[in-house]
Protein backbone atom coordinates (compact mmCIF):
# COMPACT_ATOMS: atom_id res chain seq x y z
CA UNK A 1 0.00 0.00 0.00
CA UNK A 2 1.53 3.35 -1.02
CA UNK A 3 1.61 6.52 1.08
CA UNK A 4 -1.45 8.01 -0.65
CA UNK A 5 -3.55 4.93 0.14
CA UNK A 6 -2.23 4.87 3.72
CA UNK A 7 -3.22 8.50 4.07
CA UNK A 8 -6.72 7.83 2.73
CA UNK A 9 -7.08 4.81 5.04
CA UNK A 10 -5.99 6.87 8.04
CA UNK A 11 -8.40 9.67 7.12
CA UNK A 12 -11.23 7.17 6.71
CA UNK A 13 -10.43 5.64 10.10
CA UNK A 14 -10.48 9.08 11.71
CA UNK A 15 -13.88 9.83 10.19
CA UNK A 16 -15.23 6.52 11.50
CA UNK A 17 -13.86 7.15 14.99
CA UNK A 18 -15.35 10.64 15.08
CA UNK A 19 -18.69 9.30 13.90
CA UNK A 20 -18.66 6.69 16.66
CA UNK A 21 -17.79 9.35 19.20
CA UNK A 22 -20.71 11.49 18.07
CA UNK A 23 -23.05 8.50 18.30
CA UNK A 24 -21.90 7.75 21.84
CA UNK A 25 -22.30 11.36 22.97
CA UNK A 26 -18.70 12.32 22.32
CA UNK A 27 -15.20 11.04 23.03
CA UNK A 28 -14.53 14.06 25.18
CA UNK A 29 -16.36 16.64 27.27
CA UNK A 30 -17.51 18.57 24.20
CA UNK A 31 -16.84 18.77 20.47
CA UNK A 32 -13.69 20.85 21.00
CA UNK A 33 -12.32 18.48 23.62
CA UNK A 34 -12.51 21.16 26.32
CA UNK A 35 -14.02 20.43 29.70
CA UNK A 36 -17.18 22.31 30.63
CA UNK A 37 -17.12 24.51 33.70
CA UNK A 38 -20.27 24.68 35.79
CA UNK A 39 -20.48 27.16 38.65
CA UNK A 40 -22.58 25.52 41.36
CA UNK A 41 -23.82 27.37 44.43
CA UNK A 42 -25.13 25.42 47.43
CA UNK A 43 -27.39 27.16 49.92
CA UNK A 44 -25.31 25.88 52.85
CA UNK A 45 -22.67 23.25 53.59
CA UNK A 46 -24.55 20.28 55.00
CA UNK A 47 -24.25 16.50 55.41
CA UNK A 48 -27.85 16.60 54.19
CA UNK A 49 -26.37 17.12 50.72
CA UNK A 50 -24.13 14.03 50.85
CA UNK A 51 -24.91 12.86 47.27
CA UNK A 52 -23.66 16.19 45.90
CA UNK A 53 -20.24 15.73 47.52
CA UNK A 54 -20.17 12.09 46.45
CA UNK A 55 -20.67 13.19 42.83
CA UNK A 56 -17.63 15.44 43.11
CA UNK A 57 -15.35 13.18 45.15
CA UNK A 58 -16.11 9.99 43.23
CA UNK A 59 -15.44 11.75 39.94
CA UNK A 60 -18.96 11.36 38.57
CA UNK A 61 -19.07 14.98 37.35
CA UNK A 62 -15.61 14.60 35.89
CA UNK A 63 -16.65 11.47 34.01
CA UNK A 64 -19.26 13.60 32.29
CA UNK A 65 -16.63 16.14 31.28
CA UNK A 66 -17.74 18.72 33.83
CA UNK A 67 -15.51 20.85 36.04
CA UNK A 68 -17.59 21.85 39.06
CA UNK A 69 -16.76 25.12 40.80
CA UNK A 70 -18.59 24.67 44.11
CA UNK A 71 -19.28 27.61 46.37
CA UNK A 72 -21.47 27.95 49.45
CA UNK A 73 -23.81 30.90 49.04
CA UNK A 74 -25.23 30.92 52.59
CA UNK A 75 -29.00 31.33 52.53
CA UNK A 76 -31.86 30.96 50.08
CA UNK A 77 -32.14 34.67 49.28
CA UNK A 78 -28.41 35.06 48.60
CA UNK A 79 -28.32 31.87 46.54
CA UNK A 80 -31.18 32.98 44.34
CA UNK A 81 -29.78 36.50 43.97
CA UNK A 82 -26.44 35.03 42.87
CA UNK A 83 -28.17 32.75 40.36
CA UNK A 84 -30.34 35.50 38.90
CA UNK A 85 -27.40 37.90 38.58
CA UNK A 86 -25.30 35.32 36.72
CA UNK A 87 -22.81 34.67 39.52
CA UNK A 88 -23.51 30.92 39.35
CA UNK A 89 -24.98 28.64 36.70
CA UNK A 90 -26.77 26.11 38.92
CA UNK A 91 -28.15 26.47 42.44
CA UNK A 92 -28.80 23.80 45.06
CA UNK A 93 -31.56 25.29 47.15
CA UNK A 94 -35.13 24.71 48.27
CA UNK A 95 -37.81 24.58 45.57
CA UNK A 96 -39.83 27.22 47.37
CA UNK A 97 -37.29 29.83 46.25
CA UNK A 98 -38.13 29.18 42.60
CA UNK A 99 -41.79 29.78 43.44
CA UNK A 100 -40.99 33.03 45.26
CA UNK A 101 -39.07 34.31 42.21
CA UNK A 102 -41.91 33.33 39.88
CA UNK A 103 -44.48 35.06 42.10
CA UNK A 104 -42.50 38.30 41.84
CA UNK A 105 -42.78 38.16 38.06
CA UNK A 106 -39.99 37.18 35.72
CA UNK A 107 -39.56 36.46 32.05
CA UNK A 108 -36.79 33.98 32.80
CA UNK A 109 -38.08 31.66 35.55
CA UNK A 110 -35.85 29.42 37.65
CA UNK A 111 -36.55 25.79 36.75
CA UNK A 112 -36.06 22.73 38.97
CA UNK A 113 -34.34 19.94 37.03
CA UNK A 114 -32.80 17.46 39.48
CA UNK A 115 -33.93 16.73 43.03
CA UNK A 116 -31.38 15.87 45.74
CA UNK A 117 -33.34 15.59 49.01
CA UNK A 118 -36.99 14.67 49.44
CA UNK A 119 -37.83 15.48 53.06
CA UNK A 120 -37.31 18.30 55.50
CA UNK A 121 -33.94 17.93 57.23
CA UNK A 122 -34.77 19.26 60.70
CA UNK A 123 -35.53 17.55 63.99
CA UNK A 124 -37.40 18.46 67.15
CA UNK A 125 -34.88 18.65 69.98
CA UNK A 126 -35.97 18.77 73.62
CA UNK A 127 -33.92 20.05 76.52
CA UNK A 128 -34.68 16.96 78.57
CA UNK A 129 -34.47 13.30 77.52
CA UNK A 130 -37.66 11.62 76.37
CA UNK A 131 -39.57 9.51 78.86
CA UNK A 132 -41.77 7.03 77.03
CA UNK A 133 -43.27 7.84 73.62
CA UNK A 134 -43.33 11.45 72.52
CA UNK A 135 -46.64 13.32 72.78
CA UNK A 136 -46.83 16.45 70.61
CA UNK A 137 -49.23 18.00 73.12
CA UNK A 138 -46.26 18.44 75.45
CA UNK A 139 -45.25 21.38 73.28
CA UNK A 140 -48.32 23.42 74.22
CA UNK A 141 -47.35 26.35 76.43
CA UNK A 142 -43.63 25.75 75.86
CA UNK A 143 -40.99 28.14 74.58
CA UNK A 144 -40.24 26.95 71.03
CA UNK A 145 -37.15 28.19 69.22
CA UNK A 146 -38.12 27.99 65.56
CA UNK A 147 -36.52 28.67 62.20
CA UNK A 148 -36.67 31.80 60.02
CA UNK A 149 -40.15 32.82 58.91
CA UNK A 150 -40.81 32.02 55.25
CA UNK A 151 -38.02 29.45 55.04
CA UNK A 152 -38.85 25.85 54.25
CA UNK A 153 -37.72 24.49 57.65
CA UNK A 154 -40.08 26.82 59.49
CA UNK A 155 -42.95 26.11 57.09
CA UNK A 156 -42.46 22.35 57.44
CA UNK A 157 -42.31 22.82 61.20
CA UNK A 158 -45.54 24.80 61.33
CA UNK A 159 -47.22 22.33 58.96
CA UNK A 160 -46.30 19.50 61.34
CA UNK A 161 -47.48 21.37 64.41
CA UNK A 162 -50.86 22.11 62.81
CA UNK A 163 -51.10 18.46 61.77
CA UNK A 164 -50.96 17.65 65.50
CA UNK A 165 -53.56 20.32 66.32
CA UNK A 166 -51.03 22.80 67.67
CA UNK A 167 -51.37 26.42 66.55
CA UNK A 168 -47.80 27.77 66.38
CA UNK A 169 -48.68 31.35 67.32
CA UNK A 170 -51.46 30.63 69.87
CA UNK A 171 -50.35 27.43 71.60
CA UNK A 172 -46.61 28.15 71.80
CA UNK A 173 -44.29 30.93 72.82
CA UNK A 174 -42.73 30.89 69.36
CA UNK A 175 -39.36 32.60 68.94
CA UNK A 176 -38.31 33.46 65.39
CA UNK A 177 -36.03 36.44 65.99
CA UNK A 178 -32.77 34.47 66.19
CA UNK A 179 -30.49 34.32 63.14
CA UNK A 180 -30.26 30.86 61.54
CA UNK A 181 -26.56 30.44 62.38
CA UNK A 182 -27.15 31.40 66.02
CA UNK A 183 -30.10 29.10 66.80
CA UNK A 184 -28.00 26.21 68.18
CA UNK A 185 -25.97 28.60 70.36
CA UNK A 186 -29.14 30.25 71.68
CA UNK A 187 -30.61 26.89 72.70
CA UNK A 188 -27.34 25.72 74.25
CA UNK A 189 -27.20 28.91 76.31
CA UNK A 190 -30.66 28.25 77.78
CA UNK A 191 -33.17 29.80 75.36
CA UNK A 192 -36.25 27.66 74.75
CA UNK A 193 -37.68 24.36 75.94
CA UNK A 194 -37.66 22.91 72.42
CA UNK A 195 -35.77 23.80 69.25
CA UNK A 196 -36.01 22.89 65.58
CA UNK A 197 -32.49 21.94 64.46
CA UNK A 198 -30.66 20.68 61.41
CA UNK A 199 -27.93 18.12 61.64
CA UNK A 200 -25.16 17.85 62.73
CA UNK A 201 -26.20 20.15 65.59
CA UNK A 202 -28.94 17.74 66.71
CA UNK A 203 -26.54 14.78 66.98
CA UNK A 204 -23.85 16.95 68.56
CA UNK A 205 -26.27 18.15 71.24
CA UNK A 206 -27.25 14.56 71.99
CA UNK A 207 -23.61 13.56 72.38
CA UNK A 208 -22.93 16.54 74.64
CA UNK A 209 -26.11 16.04 76.68
CA UNK A 210 -27.42 19.48 75.71
CA UNK A 211 -30.53 18.25 73.91
CA UNK A 212 -32.36 15.15 72.72
CA UNK A 213 -34.02 14.37 69.39
CA UNK A 214 -37.65 13.45 70.04
CA UNK A 215 -39.17 13.68 66.54
CA UNK A 216 -38.35 14.28 62.88
CA UNK A 217 -40.03 17.07 60.95
CA UNK A 218 -38.92 15.29 57.77
CA UNK A 219 -40.94 12.20 58.65
CA UNK A 220 -43.92 14.21 59.89
CA UNK A 221 -44.26 16.66 56.98
CA UNK A 222 -43.94 14.00 54.26
CA UNK A 223 -42.06 13.97 50.99
CA UNK A 224 -41.22 17.29 49.38
CA UNK A 225 -38.87 18.52 46.63
CA UNK A 226 -36.89 19.93 49.54
CA UNK A 227 -33.52 20.62 47.94
CA UNK A 228 -33.22 20.68 44.17
CA UNK A 229 -30.67 21.63 41.53
CA UNK A 230 -32.13 24.46 39.49
CA UNK A 231 -31.10 26.97 36.85
CA UNK A 232 -32.61 29.81 34.87
CA UNK A 233 -34.71 28.61 31.95
CA UNK A 234 -32.47 30.52 29.55
CA UNK A 235 -29.40 28.63 30.81
CA UNK A 236 -31.13 25.27 30.46
CA UNK A 237 -32.32 26.10 26.93
CA UNK A 238 -28.83 27.13 25.81
CA UNK A 239 -26.95 24.37 27.66
CA UNK A 240 -29.22 21.32 27.48
CA UNK A 241 -26.31 18.94 26.90
CA UNK A 242 -24.46 20.29 29.95
CA UNK A 243 -27.59 20.03 32.10
CA UNK A 244 -28.04 16.43 30.97
CA UNK A 245 -24.44 15.60 31.90
CA UNK A 246 -25.00 17.26 35.27
CA UNK A 247 -28.17 15.22 35.88
CA UNK A 248 -26.32 12.04 34.86
CA UNK A 249 -23.61 12.67 37.46
CA UNK A 250 -26.18 13.38 40.17
CA UNK A 251 -28.06 10.18 39.34
CA UNK A 252 -24.87 8.11 39.53
CA UNK A 253 -24.14 9.62 42.94
CA UNK A 254 -27.69 8.90 44.08
CA UNK A 255 -27.35 5.28 42.97
CA UNK A 256 -24.05 5.01 44.82
CA UNK A 257 -25.49 6.47 48.05
CA UNK A 258 -28.50 4.15 47.93
CA UNK A 259 -26.24 1.11 47.50
CA UNK A 260 -23.42 2.08 49.89
CA UNK A 261 -22.93 1.69 53.62
CA UNK A 262 -23.01 4.58 56.07
CA UNK A 263 -19.26 4.17 56.65
CA UNK A 264 -18.48 4.33 52.92
CA UNK A 265 -20.61 7.45 52.44
CA UNK A 266 -18.99 9.08 55.48
CA UNK A 267 -15.52 8.34 54.08
CA UNK A 268 -16.45 9.80 50.68
CA UNK A 269 -17.71 13.13 52.04
CA UNK A 270 -15.14 13.46 54.85
CA UNK A 271 -13.08 16.16 53.04
CA UNK A 272 -16.06 18.51 53.26
CA UNK A 273 -16.53 18.07 57.03
CA UNK A 274 -13.04 17.98 58.45
CA UNK A 275 -14.12 19.91 61.55
CA UNK A 276 -16.92 17.44 62.36
CA UNK A 277 -16.18 14.31 64.38
CA UNK A 278 -16.36 11.14 62.31
CA UNK A 279 -18.92 9.46 64.57
CA UNK A 280 -21.19 12.49 64.23
CA UNK A 281 -20.93 12.40 60.42
CA UNK A 282 -21.86 8.70 60.47
CA UNK A 283 -24.75 9.34 62.86
CA UNK A 284 -26.17 12.08 60.65
CA UNK A 285 -25.88 10.03 57.46
CA UNK A 286 -27.58 7.07 59.13
CA UNK A 287 -30.42 9.24 60.41
CA UNK A 288 -31.06 10.78 56.98
CA UNK A 289 -30.63 7.48 55.17
CA UNK A 290 -33.00 5.65 57.52
CA UNK A 291 -35.79 8.19 57.04
CA UNK A 292 -35.34 8.32 53.25
CA UNK A 293 -34.19 11.93 53.02
CA UNK A 294 -31.76 11.26 50.16
CA UNK A 295 -33.76 11.07 46.91
CA UNK A 296 -33.16 7.89 44.90
CA UNK A 297 -33.41 9.83 41.64
CA UNK A 298 -33.62 13.41 40.43
CA UNK A 299 -37.25 13.33 39.33
CA UNK A 300 -39.44 15.94 41.02
CA UNK A 301 -42.71 14.15 41.68
CA UNK A 302 -45.88 16.16 41.02
CA UNK A 303 -47.51 14.94 44.22
CA UNK A 304 -44.48 16.09 46.20
CA UNK A 305 -44.64 19.45 44.41
CA UNK A 306 -48.26 19.82 45.45
CA UNK A 307 -47.37 18.84 49.02
CA UNK A 308 -44.74 21.59 49.00
CA UNK A 309 -47.37 24.13 47.99
CA UNK A 310 -49.73 22.80 50.68
CA UNK A 311 -47.00 23.48 53.26
CA UNK A 312 -46.39 26.98 51.87
CA UNK A 313 -50.11 27.70 51.72
CA UNK A 314 -50.60 26.63 55.33
CA UNK A 315 -47.82 29.02 56.34
CA UNK A 316 -49.45 31.91 54.43
CA UNK A 317 -46.42 32.24 52.12
CA UNK A 318 -48.08 31.27 48.83
CA UNK A 319 -49.83 34.01 46.85
CA UNK A 320 -51.02 31.62 44.16
CA UNK A 321 -50.36 27.96 43.40
CA UNK A 322 -47.85 27.46 40.59
CA UNK A 323 -48.38 24.91 37.86
CA UNK A 324 -46.00 21.95 38.11
CA UNK A 325 -44.91 22.13 34.47
CA UNK A 326 -44.02 25.80 34.71
CA UNK A 327 -41.15 25.41 37.17
CA UNK A 328 -40.22 21.73 36.84
CA UNK A 329 -38.43 20.07 33.93
CA UNK A 330 -37.99 16.35 34.54
CA UNK A 331 -36.67 15.38 31.11
CA UNK A 332 -33.03 15.39 32.24
CA UNK A 333 -33.64 13.42 35.44
CA UNK A 334 -35.86 10.92 33.64
CA UNK A 335 -33.24 10.30 30.97
CA UNK A 336 -30.53 9.98 33.61
CA UNK A 337 -32.57 7.49 35.61
CA UNK A 338 -33.14 5.41 32.50
CA UNK A 339 -29.55 5.42 31.26
CA UNK A 340 -27.26 5.74 34.30
CA UNK A 341 -26.45 2.58 36.20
Amino acid sequence: MNRRRLGRAAALMLVLVLAMCATLAGCGPNNSGERIKVRLGEVTRSIFYAPEYVAVEKGFFSEQGLDIELTTTFGGDKTMTTLLSGGIDVALVGSETSIYVYQQGTGDPVVNFSQLTQTDGTFLVARKPLEGSFDWNKLKGSIFLGQRKGGMPQMAGEFTLKKHSIHPQNDLNLLQNVEFANIPTAFASGTGDYVQLFEPQASMFEKQGKGYVVASFGVESGKLPYTVFMAKKSYIDKNADTVQKFANAVQKAQNWVQQSSVDDIAAAIAPYFQDTEKDIVRSVIKRYKDQGSFAADGIVDEQEWNNLQDVMEAAGELKKRTDFNTLVNNQFAEKAKQNVK
